[in-house]
């Protein structure tokens, strides 16, 4: 009879220690099945010139950020002075990709607080955003020399993300290269 209740009970505690133990996670750490894979490839219009293309081709042999941004994108303002920072140091190039958006509010966004981009190009339907597994914007990408993924934040980049991950990682890449 005891054991009956036994029973429902271990398995009570068992899912406490699963849920102690999600809820001690961060959520800005979701593993990416692309880290350590060629990038997938893309070519984009311009968001300055709809005429012209840009691609993943474009920037082999640099190490450089591909950023995932969109003007209805809240945190997307949030990280903007840093993206900034981060251009005028010239420390790394960003490529900005615009996640299914407006060409106006895009153009008007980047008037209005700043481009940080070497080039923007237009994912209005969103099929690369999903070849890259984005959950939502911003998301940011480390691109080494031969293409591959060998970072990815989720969520906005601040100072101290860029300080203690990306510089050093792209100090090392670009040691590397």
């Amino acid at each position: 009879m005891k054991a009956k209740f036994l029973v429902p009970l271990f398995l009570f505690f068992v899912l406490i220690g699963f849920l102690a133990y999600g809820l001690g996670l961060n959520p800005r750490e979701v593993p990416s099945p692309l880290v350590g894979k060629p990038a997938p490839q893309f070519q984009l219009a311009k968001l300055d010139a709809p005429d012209t293309y840009f691609g993943l081709e474009d920037m082999r042999g640099k190490v450089w950020l591909l950023n995932v941004w969109a003007s209805w994108c809240v945190s997307c303002r949030q990280e903007h002075p840093v993206l900034v920072e981060l251009q005028r140091s010239g420390l790394v190039p960003v490529v900005g990709l615009n996640y299914k958006d407006t060409l106006d509010a895009a153009k008007g966004w980047l008037r209005d607080y700043g481009n940080p981009y070497v080039v923007n190009v237009v994912d209005m339907d969103g099929r690369v955003g999903i070849d890259y597994g984005v959950y939502g914007t911003p998301e940011t990408f480390l691109i080494d020399q031969d293409g591959i993924i060998r970072y990815k934040h989720i969520g906005p980049l601040n100072r101290d993300a860029v300080r203690n991950v990306l510089l050093p990682k792209i100090a090392e890449l670009t040691r590397a290269g």
